[in-house]
């Protein structure tokens, strides 16, 4: 045996060994620990998560849940396999100490690691003032938890729910509140629901579907205080318009942040946008430099993207959090040319007002939109968005199965307006501008994010 095989052989040994750290026991982490099982990782694997459930499934709790057909507590994800792992639930991680390789944890506890995947993803935004947030009748959505109460609250029969915010979440639990006959009034200070994901030109079609199926929907608006009596409960809330309205169930919906703050002082790059990393999902240090032992897999990942002149990219979306677990899984006991990259299509759906929503690629990165098929006027249509001439990103109501077929073409950097598919062509097929709001703007941010250089972020060390 030669020199360097014996190297490989021992490094191929030392990874299947070794200590692994997973801080997030959500779907990335159950999906990397499931990987490295399957990949033959036999030593101990340690999952921590501040929560005190096991994994469960996230995109039911705005749907299935609310409505009432599915219990928050029957929302635990399938394993794949076993994972053998020593689980600490209900105990969050408050720092990292990379030299010592060291995660600590709220307790008081050390978990030493020689590999660490860091995929503690993100939180519901709060509402701004803790007084009014504390109001009975006050929610946000995010864990099991959450939707546990605000079931509850929505079983009760309201008089009316106000929904803060019409991004993907807003917009799904105020067609909840449709389809249980609860009077809702959906908030927006941009232009349209979903305006942040998918532009202006598809706001003014969900505008018209949302007020269609009853909801009462106040754009370019947004609250300023919410009122409660003297119980301690919420009653209404006061407008930037001078309006008021009346609510005893109060839901904000206000995009995410990214738990990061657990990393303060570990040196490595974190921000707004989450923990950078390369293409492999290998953590950058503040000046850039990849680390060789620390992972990061989730929606708290912000990466580049080829497909997107290199931009660091940051989704919330369940294929990516699948996806990246498993290449994280796969680099983490890999030699160097057997790792490779996390590259994903940005893909997601909502199913709100009895419309299928599908979406592909990075909508929010186009300048046009086009109506390629369908009838924007029946909600069943699809629509691709362009970029300098290029494809970057598609959207369907009701539309689904042609998906892939822009997807191919989105992979391929295929021009924009794209090809005329073969039958059930738009009226009206002819580009207009997408009409993306500024994605700095609260409430408008979208799901998927390319955040480029952040300039208000002066962490690194120059010397």
């Amino acid at each position: 045996m030669s020199a360097a095989s014996l190297v490989t052989d021992l490094v191929r040994a030392f990874r299947a060994e070794g200590r692994i750290v997973i801080v997030g026991a959500s779907l990335a982490g159950l999906r990397a620990a499931e990987a490295l099982r399957e990949r033959g990782f036999r030593g101990p694997l340690t999952l921590i998560g501040a929560e005190p459930h096991l994994p469960y499934d996230r995109p039911p709790l705005s749907k299935q849940v609310l409505v009432g057909r599915v219990r928050a507590d029957h929302t635990e994800l399938p394993r794949m396999r076993a994972v053998d792992a020593d689980w600490r639930l209900g105990v969050a991680a408050t720092g990292l100490d990379r030299v010592n390789r060291q995660v600590r944890l709220a307790t008081g506890d050390t978990v030493p690691y020689d590999r660490l995947l860091i995929a503690t993803g993100v939180r519901a935004r709060p509402w701004p003032d803790p007084a009014e947030g504390a109001l009975q009748g006050v929610f946000t959505l995010r864990t099991r938890d959450d939707a546990a109460r605000l079931q509850a609250a929505l079983r009760k029969g309201p008089k009316r729910v106000l929904v803060v915010g019409s991004g993907f979440v807003g917009s799904e639990i105020a067609s909840v509140c449709c389809a249980l006959g609860l009077p809702v009034t959906v908030t927006e200070r941009g232009g349209g629901p979903l305006t942040g994901p998918l532009g202006g030109v598809i706001a003014d079609i969900t505008a018209r579907m949302q007020r269609d199926a009853g909801v009462d929907l106040r754009t370019g608006v947004s609250v300023h205080a919410l009122d409660g009596d003297a119980d301690g409960r919420v009653r209404g809330a006061r407008l930037s318009d001078g309006t008021t309205v009346e609510a005893d169930v109060v839901v904000a919906s206000l995009g995410s942040i990214r738990n990061v703050e657990w990393l303060a002082g570990a040196r490595l790059a974190t921000g707004f946008w989450g923990v950078g990393c390369d293409a492999g999902c290998r953590a950058f240090d503040i000046n850039g430099v990849v680390t060789d032992n620390i992972f990061v897999a989730g929606d708290v990942v912000r990466q580049p993207h080829v497909l997107y002149e290199y931009q660091f990219i940051s989704m919330e979306h369940w294929d990516n959090a699948v996806c990246g677990a498993r290449v994280a899984a796969n680099n983490m006991l890999s030699l160097e040319t057997e790792r490779r990259p996390h590259l994903p299509l940005p893909s997601y759906w909502s199913a709100q007002f009895g419309v299928n929503i599908k979406g592909v690629g990075v909508c929010s990165f186009a300048d046009e939109i086009v109506f390629t098929q369908g009838s924007p006027g029946d909600y069943r249509f699809a629509a691709a968005y362009g970029h300098r001439g290029r494809t970057v990103g598609a959207v369907t109501f009701d539309h689904g199965k042609w998906l892939p077929y822009y997807a191919a073409m989105i992979e391929r950097s295929a021009p924009f307006p794209p090809p005329p598919p073969g039958y059930d062509r738009a009226a009206d097929s002819v580009p207009v501008p997408a009409r993306f709001p500024d994605p700095r703007v609260p409430t408008e941010i979208p799901d998927v994010v390319l955040t480029g250089h952040d300039p208000t972020s002066r962490c690194a060390e120059f010397h």
